[in-house]
Formats: C-alpha cells, sequence, structure tokens
C-alpha cells in the first residue's frame, strides 16, 4: 500500500539545523512532485518547499527562503527537507506530501524549535 513515512524532527535550540526525510512506497515515486507542508499549533496547514519530479525545480515559501533546502533521491525514493537557522516559529508537525493522479500525506513529523 501507500506510505508516506516522514522521520528526522526533534528538539532543536534556536540557529540549529535539522534533516527531515521521507520514505516513500507503494507508487512510483518519480513521478510525483513532491512536498512539505507544516502546521503550527492553532494554525492552518502551510506549504513550506516543493521540488519538481527530476529535482531540477524547486520553490519555497518566503518565510524559508534561504535557509530549508529540499532535494529528492528518485533511486532511494525518498524526499528531504534540510532545515538551517532554525527559529522558534519554525515549530510545527512537519508532513510530506505526494501528488500526481493522487495524493498521499504521510502522518509529519514533530520540529520543535526552543531553548
Amino acid at each position: 500500500q501507500v506510505q508516506l513515512v516522514e522521520s528526522g524532527g526533534g528538539l532543536v535550540q534556536p540557529g540549529g539545523s535539522l534533516r527531515l526525510s521521507c520514505a516513500a512506497s507503494g507508487f512510483t515515486f518519480s513521478r510525483y512532485v513532491m512536498r512539505w507542508y507544516r502546521q503550527a499549533p492553532g494554525k492552518e496547514r502551510e506549504l513550506v518547499a516543493s521540488i519538481a519530479t527530476a529535482g531540477g525545480s524547486t520553490n519555497y515559501a518566503d518565510s524559508v527562503k534561504g535557509r530549508f533546502t529540499i532535494s529528492r533521491d528518485n533511486a532511494k525514493n525518498t524526499v528531504y527537507l534540510q532545515m538551517n537557522s532554525l527559529k522558534p516559529d519554525d515549530t510545527a508537525v512537519y508532513y510530506c506530501n505526494a501528488e500526481f493522479r493522487s495524493v498521499y500525506w504521510g502522518r509529519g513529523t514533530l520540529v520543535t524549535v526552543s531553548s
């Protein structure tokens, strides 16, 4: 069956870094646009970053530009989100999303930025 499994979340101090991973299975990963969303407590889910099928085109929310980098490895069916210079406002549950003919979601991984 289709699975998107996020990992790499945790507690980090402001200014620190984390690398999230999302392992995909059950569908043809290379055909899907991959995205990272996040949802902070009491707020709506927002798009953080997206990457095209071959990885050549990426887009970022203004709030994370220059700090976050999305990448993918189609051979490993995995998408990554490298997060640097983390701020308390980055605290959220981060979700992996895949879209082509269908839309799939992971269950999320919690990132907490706090001193």
